[in-house]
């Protein structure tokens, strides 16, 4: 299927590995010229070398900034120009006892995984509706809509972008901007992969076999196994194309089935 988004540019927040950098390198396949972002200058520019060899034609490009740091995020929005597509990726995840999460680590959840598509979208959303075309994306979390006891400040921040998504979607009204938000399932990023590894070396047992018992743990996956960082990434560069130019304030499901609700 031909998604017509050659000439387009994109950034995305938090794109040096995982879901972040499968997103990247699905809209350089398609031709966009993209920029990735991280918060180490050494894996932005391994991450831009990477897509630059396996999509070349395109200058893809990179932008250091931390998103928990707020002078690296201006310094970001300063050096960052009229962009076609926003993907807002860039996160944070943990386990915690909700007793013990401070008021500071809630502020950091919410500074990273919210404000950044909050001052991103702000920064963008104008120009895009000028120019008469756009797309913000926003990658959330089936924790965003049933929200784990393990992680409450995270499921909040995804609950949050999920209504940021369907405010910001009303601004476009009768335009060519859409913005959409993307509910990802438990997804084999690399994080995920480290601490799979981990546990197997621990405990002496093979990859493949702890992956299945935890992913077994959750009852409601009608996959039966963790979705790869590509398939989240193709509904994001679908999403981005004029093909997809009917679906906006949507909050779309790549969660593996483990949401069983009807809506």
């Amino acid at each position: 299927m031909e998604l017509q988004l050659q000439g387009r540019t994109a950034f995305v927040s938090g794109s040096t590995q995982g879901i972040g950098f499968a997103i990247a390198s699905a809209l350089a396949a398609e031709g966009v010229r993209v920029i990735v972002n991280g918060r180490s200058s050494g894996r932005v520019d391994a991450a831009v070398a990477r897509l630059r060899e396996a999509h070349r034609g395109v200058d893809h490009l990179g932008l250091v900034a931390d998103f928990a740091s707020p002078d690296e995020v201006v310094r970001l929005l300063e050096d960052l120009g009229d962009v076609d597509i926003l993907v807002n990726n860039v996160g944070l995840f943990g386990l915690a006892d909700f007793g013990s999460i401070s008021d500071d680590e809630w502020a950091r959840y919410l500074d990273v995984n919210l404000m950044s598509a909050v001052r991103l979208s702000r920064h963008v959303v104008g120009g895009m509706l000028q120019r008469g075309w756009g797309r913000i994306l926003l990658i959330s979390s089936e924790s965003g809509v049933n929200v784990p006891a393990d992680m409450v400040h995270y499921g909040v921040t995804k609950a949050a972008m999920i209504a940021l998504g369907n405010g910001l979607a009303k601004l476009t009204r009768g335009s060519a901007v859409t913005v959409n938000t993307v509910l990802g399932g438990p997804t084999y990023s690399d994080g995920v992969a480290a601490t799979v590894e981990s546990i197997a070396h621990a405990q002496s047992a093979p990859v493949e076999a702890v992956k299945a018992a935890i992913i077994g743990q959750n009852a409601t996956t009608l996959l039966h196994r963790f979705i790869a960082p590509s398939e989240i990434a193709n509904i994001v560069t679908y999403l981005a194309s004029p093909l997809a130019s009917a679906t906006n304030g949507a909050a779309v499901r790549a969660d593996g089935g483990v949401l069983t609700a009807m809506l």
